[in-house]
């Protein structure tokens, strides 16, 4: 570890817990559990359908509106944790850093423990969805062209299949591959944006991590799928 980053996390490590900390509350806030039990009863979402505290799940077994705040909810907590981990971070500086690449990495620290908050939720024993919406909401926050690219797979491979476990588990392996190609070919190597190889490094393995935990936690999806066994999207009446 060289100097710069060593004064670094010497001078900035308290601002770094913190915004780790809010993006995994915001993350911890499921709005899947809390929209179901207001239209529901006081049902709980995991005890529905496929068990899933996730927009798919609220479609299926509880209705379009619920499953729309839902999607709606999953979306802005991503994007309000990312923004605090930007707004943030626009204070830090490091030598020979340039100042995109420390917003960005805020960016990724704040929306990335919203995810891990979103499927290990603190205020729901620890039991949340699969974070696909969450994930989204970080991408777009960190590059809209990947997040757009990403938006059109998933789009035709739900149209075509009406599988829509088979969309995200295909975004997610595609996610880590996009980063890469768009930050070391067309920001390091183009200049579209002020980068180092580094922040290629980093956002390449950030991507892959995300990539991995939302096929872990499809990891049923994809045994289903296999076996031809998994549901057709539907919408609860």
């Amino acid at each position: 570890m060289d100097i710069p980053t060593i004064v670094f996390l010497r001078e900035y490590f308290l601002y770094m817990v913190l915004v780790a900390g809010v993006g995994y509350l915001l993350g911890s806030i499921c709005f899947s559990i809390i929209f179901t039990k207001f239209f529901k009863d006081k049902v709980d979402i995991r005890n529905l359908g496929s068990g899933n505290a996730g927009f798919t799940n609220v479609l299926r077994s509880v209705g379009i509106l619920p499953a729309l705040l839902t999607m709606l909810g999953d979306l802005f907590k991503g994007i309000l944790a990312c923004l605090i981990g930007q707004m943030v971070f626009s204070n830090f500086s490091i030598s020979g850093v340039p100042q995109f690449c420390i917003i960005q990495y805020g960016i990724y620290l704040s929306g990335v423990c919203c995810v891990i908050g979103h499927i290990y939720p603190c205020f729901f024993k620890f039991k949340g969805g699969k974070a696909v919406l969450t994930a989204f909401a970080l991408i777009i926050m960190t590059d809209l062209r990947v997040a757009l690219v990403l938006l059109l797979v998933f789009v035709i491979i739900v149209f075509a299949t009406r599988i829509v476990s088979l969309g995200s588990i295909i975004a997610a392996l595609l996610y880590p591959i996009l980063t890469f190609i768009t930050s070391y070919f067309y920001d390091y190597l183009g200049g579209a944006r002020e980068v180092t190889f580094g922040y290629v490094v980093i956002s390449t393995t950030v991507s892959a991590f995300i990539g991995l935990i939302v096929m872990y936690k499809h990891k049923s999806n994809i045994l289903r799928i296999m076996k031809g066994q998994e549901k057709k999207f539907s919408i609860a009446k």
